[in-house]
């Protein structure tokens, strides 16, 4: 498992995961962003350098034995991981998804081209390494890059174990969860006594009150931000997908709503990854086309904020 793990690291460290052998060039340099160069992140207090963009599975990957639709999720993920991306992120919450998504990584032969990240979802504050080791045998994985306590639920018995995982060589990365703006006062009194490689929260071009403490004290702590629904559970597009961008959509690097909403977020300085879900693969071209071209300053962010408020 040793070698397994050490070239998986290289691979998603590199940015190399899934398209270096068919697009050599996207990798140059990640300085400046050209349109052919990914953005990559560095995760906090390491050496290791992650997509912008990653995929979530609530909801999408909740289709059980429909083989029909798991061909379509498969096309989904062979489709994100071509164009460069590797954060997947999943729950047990999320119903049939972890089984869907080891089959899949076994159709794609796909394992060690992703950056693996999922959570434990009980209350039952002893079951955290049998959780994990659940989850590991449903995505077909030897170990998780990533384990985040859902929702805080049990947290403090969880982290407790995740810690001691990490220390023994058993998970790479732990972290927390959030999500709908829930327990922010409690999410930031964790962060500033834990040693947290991640936090995972909802943050949108809409709902901005992470920007107030919970941003701002990831920075100061080096912790890595995952956010979660960046399209308000897809609400952005029933909301504004009729409007016109504003004609200055370009000077910010985009050229749809997908990659409006999506640079907004990756933009800010304290996000390392976002997770959009989807089960189309035009969707997804379209939530990876974020991944690639300029990102707005500050103040061109104020003005995308300002102009969705304006609609």
């Amino acid at each position: 498992m040793a070698n397994w793990i050490t070239r998986r690291k290289f691979l998603i460290s590199s940015g190399l995961a899934g398209i270096a052998l068919k697009s050599p060039m996207l990798f140059a340099s990640t300085q400046g962003a050209s349109s052919s160069s990914p953005i990559m992140r560095r995760i906090p207090g390491t050496d290791e350098s992650i997509p912008v963009i990653g995929m979530g599975t609530w909801i999408t990957f909740n289709v059980g034995g429909d083989a029909q639709l798991v061909q379509q999720r498969t096309r989904v993920l062979k489709t994100f991981v071509d164009l460069g991306g590797t954060v997947v992120d999943g729950s047990p919450m999320y119903g049939s998804a972890a089984d869907v998504m080891g089959e899949v990584l076994d159709s794609l032969d796909a394992h060690d081209r992703i950056f693996a990240a999922t959570k434990i979802w009980t209350g039952d504050e002893s079951e955290t390494r049998s959780e994990a080791a659940r989850s590991s045998r449903r995505w077909g994985v030897d170990q998780f890059d990533l384990l985040q306590v859902h929702n805080l639920l049990g947290w403090q018995g969880h982290l407790e174990t995740l810690k001691e995982m990490k220390a023994n060589g058993e998970v790479r990365y732990i972290g927390i969860t959030t999500s709908h703006g829930r327990r922010h006062r409690e999410f930031a009194q964790i962060m500033e006594r834990e040693p947290l490689d991640f936090v995972q929260l909802t943050y949108n071009v809409l709902d901005r009150e992470v920007e107030d403490r919970l941003l701002p004290l990831a920075r100061e702590r080096g912790i890595g931000v995952i956010v979660n629904r960046p399209f308000q559970g897809g609400s952005l597009f029933r909301r504004f997908q009729s409007e016109q961008l504003p004609d200055w959509a370009g000077d910010v690097g985009v050229s749809n709503w997908a990659e409006f909403f999506l640079k907004y977020i990756i933009s800010h300085p304290a996000v390392t990854c976002a997770i959009p879900a989807t089960s189309k693969v035009e969707h997804m071209k379209e939530n990876m086309g974020a991944l690639y071209g300029s990102l707005p300053n500050a103040d061109q962010r104020e003005r995308m904020a300002s102009y969705v408020r304006s609609l």
